[in-house]
C-alpha cells in the first residue's frame, strides 16, 4: 500500500513563484487546446471566431480550478493562498487520473473506427485519393466527450457520496463543498450517463452507438482506478479467516510510507475504520460478533497493538480483475454486435452480476447499507432485524446493481426484439 507518493509544501517565496508558473502554464496549454481542437462543419475548417469561443470557454474552466487548487495549496500569506495544504500526490488520484485518460485515448480510437467515412478528394491534376474526413472529426470530438464525462462523473459521485452520508453532512452542511470526503462509482457512472447523452444530443451523435463505443473502456478505465483504492486501503474488504491465502493487512499512520520510503504519517481508510470499530471478531474463523465470546477480541485493540489491520479480503483487487477482463471481452464482442446498443446493455448485466458479487466481499459498512438505512431513519427496531453481517443487508451499490440489470436485461430484450422484426423474422400480423 502506497497511499500517497509525494507531499509538495510551498512555504518559501521560490516554490510558490514556481506553482503560480506552472498554475498559468497549465491554464493556458488548457486555452491552447481548446483553440486547436475546434471543429468546424464537414465542408469547411473552423473559424476564428470559432477556435476563439472554445479557446476562451476551455481557459474560464481551467482557471477557475486553478484559483481553486492555489487557495488549497498556499498558505494564507501568499497570494490567493488560504488553506496551506500543500499538494499531496495520492496515489489513488495518480492512478484514477491515468484510468481516465487511459480510457479516453482508447474511446478516441475506437470512435475513428466507428465513424470511418472514406471521402474522394479530388487535387489539381485531375486525380485525387481517397481521405477518411468524418473519422479523424469524431476522435477529436471524443476529447470534448472527455470533459464532459469528466465533469458529470465528478459531480455525480460525489451527489451519491454526499447522499451515503448524509448523516455525517448533515450537521455540518459547509463540509460539502469541502475537499475532504470521496466519491461514489456508481454516481460517477450516471452522472457521466447524464453528461454524454447531453453532448450525444449537441454533436447529433445516436446515444446508444456512443455508449456502446465508450462504455467497455469505463471498465478499462475503473481496472486502474480500483488499484488506487488498493493504494489507499479504501473500499476494503470483510475480514477473513487467519491464514487465509488472498487476505491483506493494510497499515496505521505508523507503518504507511511514501515513495522515498518516509513515513507520511497517513493511516489508510480501513486502519482507521477498525480502529474505531467496537466489535469484536474470532481470529481464527474471521468471525465478526457484536458481543464478547471466547476467543474472540475487540477489533479496535487488535489494530491498536498491531498497527495494522486485521486479514481482510482485497476486494480492490477482485474488481479489478474483473474490470479487465470484461473489458476485453466486450472489445472483442463488438465485432458481433447486430445492433446499436447492444454493448452497452451487455455491460449493464455483466457489471450488475460483477459489482454484486465483489460487494459480498465488503466490508466496509461506511458505503452505506440497509441496516445503516434504517438508523438513519430513526427505525432502530427494524435496523436490529437487519444486523451487519446479514447477507439480506444489500448494500447501496447492491441495490443500484439491481436495478443496472433490470434496465440492461430489458433493453437487451427491446432491441433484439426491433432488430428481428426489423429483418423479417418477428411475429407476424394476423389476417384481418
Amino acid at each position: 500500500m502506497l497511499p500517497v507518493l509525494v507531499h509538495f509544501t510551498f512555504t518559501t517565496l521560490w516554490s510558490q513563484l514556481l506553482l503560480y508558473a506552472l498554475a498559468l502554464g497549465a491554464v493556458g496549454y488548457i486555452a491552447y487546446n481548446g483553440w486547436r481542437g475546434a471543429e468546424g462543419t464537414p465542408t469547411a475548417p473552423p473559424t476564428s471566431s470559432d477556435r476563439l469561443q472554445r479557446a476562451l470557454g476551455y481557459g474560464a474552466v481551467a482557471a477557475a480550478l486553478a484559483w481553486y487548487g492555489l487557495r488549497y495549496a498556499l498558505p494564507a500569506s501568499a497570494f490567493l493562498g488560504q488553506k496551506g495544504e500543500g499538494i499531496p500526490i495520492h496515489t489513488y488520484g495518480v492512478l484514477l487520473a491515468t484510468g481516465f485518460m487511459t480510457a479516453l485515448t482508447v474511446a478516441a480510437r475506437l470512435a475513428r473506427d466507428e465513424w470511418r467515412k472514406p471521402t474522394w478528394v479530388p487535387d489539381a491534376q485531375g486525380g485525387g485519393q481517397w481521405v477518411d474526413t468524418e473519422g479523424p472529426r469524431k476522435q477529436e470530438a471524443m476529447m470534448d466527450f472527455g470533459f464532459y464525462a469528466l465533469v458529470g462523473g465528478l459531480v455525480g459521485s460525489r451527489v451519491l457520496f454526499i447522499l451515503v452520508n448524509w448523516k455525517d453532512y448533515s450537521r455540518d452542511w459547509t463540509q460539502v463543498f469541502s475537499l475532504g470526503g470521496g466519491l461514489v462509482f456508481y454516481g460517477g457512472l450516471i452522472g457521466a450517463a447524464l453528461a454524454s447523452m447531453l453532448f450525444a444530443k449537441q454533436h447529433h451523435m445516436e446515444f446508444m452507438r456512443l455508449a456502446d463505443l465508450a462504455i467497455p473502456t469505463v471498465s478499462l478505465g475503473q481496472c486502474l482506478g480500483r488499484l488506487g483504492c488498493y493504494a489507499a486501503g479504501c473500499c476494503w474488504g470483510d475480514v477473513t479467516a487467519a491464514g487465509a491465502r488472498f487476505a491483506v493487512n493494510f497499515p496505521g499512520a505508523g507503518l504507511a510510507k511514501d515513495l522515498f520510503g518516509r513515513l507520511g504519517g497517513t493511516s489508510s481508510l480501513a486502519f482507521q475504520s477498525q480502529s474505531q470499530d467496537s466489535r469484536y471478531v474470532v481470529e481464527a474463523t474471521g468471525e465478526v460478533l457484536h458481543h464478547m465470546a471466547p476467543g474472540a477480541v475487540r477489533i479496535s485493540d487488535w489494530v491498536a497493538q498491531h498497527g495494522t489491520t486485521l486479514p481482510i479480503h482485497p476486494t480492490q483487487i477482485f474488481e479489478s480483475v474483473g474490470q479487465l477482463v470484461l473489458f476485453l471481452a466486450l472489445l472483442y464482442a463488438r465485432r458481433f454486435r447486430r445492433f446499436h446498443g447492444q454493448i452497452f446493455a451487455l455491460w449493464l448485466m455483466c457489471y450488475a452480476v460483477l459489482r454484486t458479487s465483489v460487494e459480498l466481499f465488503r466490508g466496509d459498512t461506511e458505503r452505506g447499507t440497509l441496516h445503516g438505512l434504517l438508523q438513519s431513519l430513526g427505525a432502530s427496531r427494524m435496523a436490529d432485524a437487519v444486523p451487519l453481517e446479514a447477507w439480506y443487508n444489500i448494500s447501496t451499490s447492491q441495490f443500484i446493481s439491481l436495478c443496472m440489470f433490470t434496465f440492461g436485461a430489458t433493453l437487451l430484450y427491446r432491441r433484439i426484439r426491433r432488430a428481428g422484426e426489423a429483418a423479417g423474422v418477428g411475429p407476424t400480423p394476423s389476417p384481418a
